[in-house]
């Protein structure tokens, strides 16, 4: 009977599980600069669709498109880096400046070499690793 309540109670918990991956960004930032001249945004396809986004939100006329990728997708820079890879108007940067690398993400993030942040990915084999063990 307990063996029973038990599958039913795991069946119940496998409709909280997550079916995508989770990753986590640790770390700290060095100050590079690598970050500013080598983005991408999820949400901008065109070069159309860019100049839209410079008129919302004016902040976003610090960038430029830098070119494409091996795949299509629009690559973009920060003007006001300096040499040294510091940002010039550091205090009046956008909020996605601010929050860069967001704690976490949905999807894999590919840092650049040398990056002081790492990128954890939390996979199903890792969830059942830390299941409870005596239900």
């Amino acid at each position: 009977m307990f063996d029973i309540i038990k599958s039913i109670f795991y069946e119940f918990l496998s409709e909280f599980v997550p079916e995508h991956l989770t990753y986590e960004i640790t770390g700290e930032c060095k100050k590079c600069g690598k970050c500013c001249n080598y983005m991408y945004s999820v949400d901008t396809y065109t070069e159309k669709e860019f100049k839209i986004m410079q008129m919302i939100f004016p902040s976003y006329k610090r960038f430029y498109i830098k070119g494409k990728d091996e795949f299509g997708n629009l690559i973009f820079a920060c003007k006001l880096v300096t040499p040294e890879g510091l940002c010039s108007d550091y205090k009046h940067r956008p909020r996605m400046c601010r929050k860069y690398p967001a704690k976490k993400i949905n999807f894999p993030g590919k840092l650049h070499e040398g990056c002081g942040y790492t990128v954890h990915i939390k996979n199903f084999e890792d969830y059942l690793q830390n299941k409870p063990q005596d239900l």
